[in-house]
C-alpha cells in the first residue's frame, strides 16, 4: 500500500534570523530579531503531533550539522577567523524547511516503477548552497531500499529549490498522478529561484512520462510581492489545486492544459478581489499542508496567522460553507518559523510510498515524537541573540545539543560523513 508520508525538519538548535534570503519579506523584516530556537522546534514537534492524531503518517528529517565548518573550510576559513556575513551563512538552520530538501515523484509517475528523489542544489542562496550534501546522506540513508532512488542535485548555475515548487495531481496518492514543475523569470526586484532548466532536468531523471508532466511559469506579480516559492501561492494534493488567481503567468491556459490531462481535477482559485497577494503572502493562507485524512476529507493545515488574518478567514469559512473540495480547516501555531519565512508546508517533504520500505528510525509516533521533545526541552538553547552567532560557548552547546538528538534516535555518525 501507498500512502503519502510528511518528513518535517526538526527546527534546529541554531534557528536564528539572520535575515538571509532576498525575496522572503518576512526572514528580511525580522533580520535582527531574538529567535527562539527551543520554542520553534518544540511548535514543529506540536504540527506533527496533530497530523498524527489526524491519523496521518509521519516522518521526520535531522538538523544539519551548524555552524558548517566543512563549508568554510572551502572558503580557506573557519568559523573563528571568518567574516560575520561568512559566519551567519554557515550557522543557518534553514535545512529544517524540508520542503526545499527534494522534488519527488511516486513510483507510479516513474517509468522503472521506483520512486525518485532529486535533492535540490539550492544555489540562489548561499547560506542554502551547502546544505545539499547532508541532505543527500540523509534521504540514502532513509530511502536506502529498492524501491526508491536518491539522485545527486543538478548542477549549478541551474537553480532547483525543490518541491517548493513541484505538485502532482492525481485520483488517489496510488494512481498515477500529473507533474506540474512551477519555474520563475528572472528581472523583477528579488531572485526567481526555480529554473526551467533545472526542472526539465529532474522531470527526465525521473523518467516521468512527457505527456502528464507540465512546466508552468510561476506569475511575475507573485514573485514580486514576496511569493519566493510557488508552495506561498498554491498547493496540490490528490485531485484539488488550491490557488491564488495570480499565482501564475498564464493561469487559463495552464488549467486548460491540467483538465486535459486530468478531467477530474478540482480547481480551487482564490480572486484577489477577495484576499489580495499581500494578503496571501502575509498570512501564508497557501504555504498549507493540504491532506486527505483517513476519512477521505480534504483538510487545510494553515498557521494561526491565517485565522488571525479576517480577509483570509473569511474566505475559508465561506468556502466551507459552500461544501467546497476543502473540508476542514486545522490551525497550528508555527510563528517561530513563519518569522523566518516557513509556514507548515515549508516545513514538510511529501513522499508517496510503502512506509515498510522507509529506514524506520526516520519514521514517528507520539512515544518518538516525546524523546525528541525531550532533548529539546533540555539542550536547544532558549534564545540567541544577533551577537551570538560569534560566541564559542553558544556554538558548542548548539553542537552538543544536535549530537545529543542523534544518540536519541540511533543515527550518531550516520548521516556526518
Amino acid at each position: 500500500m501507498l500512502h503519502e508520508i510528511n518528513f518535517d525538519g526538526i527546527i534546529g538548535p541554531t534557528h536564528n534570523y539572520a535575515g538571509l534570503s532576498p525575496g522572503n519579506l518576512a526572514a528580511t523584516s525580522n533580520a535582527g530579531a531574538v529567535a527562539h530556537p527551543r520554542a520553534a522546534a518544540l511548535q514543529g514537534i506540536a504540527k506533527m503531533r496533530a497530523n498524527l492524531s489526524l491519523g496521518l503518517t509521519q516522518g521526520v528529517l535531522l538538523p544539519h550539522r551548524r555552524p558548517d565548518h566543512r563549508w568554510l573550510a572551502s572558503l580557506h576559513t573557519d568559523y573563528t577567523a571568518a567574516e560575520p556575513h561568512l559566519k551567519a551563512r554557515a550557522l543557518s538552520a534553514s535545512s529544517m524547511w524540508a520542503a526545499n530538501a527534494a522534488t519527488v515523484s511516486p513510483a507510479p509517475d516513474c517509468a522503472d516503477g521506483r520512486c525518485h528523489l532529486s535533492v535540490a542544489n539550492l544555489v540562489t542562496m548561499p547560506h542554502r548552497s551547502h546544505e545539499w550534501p547532508e541532505t543527500l546522506a540523509q534521504l540514502r540513508l532513509a530511502f536506502a531500499h529498492d524501491a526508491f532512488r536518491v539522485h545527486a542535485p543538478v548542477p549549478s548555475p541551474f537553480g532547483d529549490e525543490g518541491a517548493a515548487n513541484h505538485m502532482r495531481l492525481c485520483a488517489s496518492h496510488g494512481a498515477a498522478g500529473v507533474e506540474i514543475f512551477v519555474y520563475g523569470v528572472s528581472g523583477g526586484p528579488f531572485p526567481a529561484r526555480q529554473h526551467l532548466e533545472a526542472s526539465r532536468a529532474v522531470a527526465r531523471g525521473h523518467a516521468l512520462d512527457p505527456a502528464r508532466t507540465l512546466f508552468v511559469e510561476q506569475s511575475r506579480e507573485a514573485i514580486a510581492a514576496g511569493a519566493f516559492h510557488n508552495d506561498v501561492v498554491a498547493v496540490a494534493n490528490e485531485r484539488t489545486l488550491f490557488a491564488h488567481e495570480q499565482a501564475f503567468a498564464d493561469p487559463d491556459g495552464f488549467y486548460t492544459q491540467l483538465r486535459a490531462m486530468i478531467p477530474e481535477v478540482e480547481i480551487v482559485e482564490v480572486p484577489a478581489s477577495a484576499v489580495s497577494l499581500s494578503d496571501a503572502i502575509g498570512s501564508y493562507l497557501f504555504n498549507a499542508q493540504l491532506v486527505s485524512t483517513p476519512t477521505g476529507d480534504q483538510t487545510l493545515i494553515v498557521p494561526q496567522e491565517v485565522r488571525d488574518h479576517s480577509r483570509t478567514w473569511q474566505w475559508l469559512q465561506q468556502h466551507l460553507a459552500s461544501n467546497g473540495a476543502i473540508r476542514r480547516v486545522e490551525v497550528v501555531d508555527v510563528r517561530e518559523s513563519m518569522a523566518n519565512g516557513g509556514g507548515p508546508a515549508c516545513l514538510r517533504l511529501r513522499v508517496v510510498c510503502d512506509p515498510t520500505t522507509i529506514d524506520p528510525r526516520f519514521l514517528v509516533d507520539d512515544a518518538r515524537l516525546d524523546r525528541i521533545a525531550d532533548v529539546v526541552a533540555q539542550d536547544w538553547p532558549e534564545t540567541i541573540e544577533p551577537g551570538q552567532i560569534g560566541d564559542a560557548a553558544f556554538i558548542r552547546q548548539s553542537e552538543q545539543a544536535r549530537e545529543t538528538l542523534l544518540r536519541a534516535l540511533d543515527l550518531v555518525g550516520l548521516i556526518d560523513n
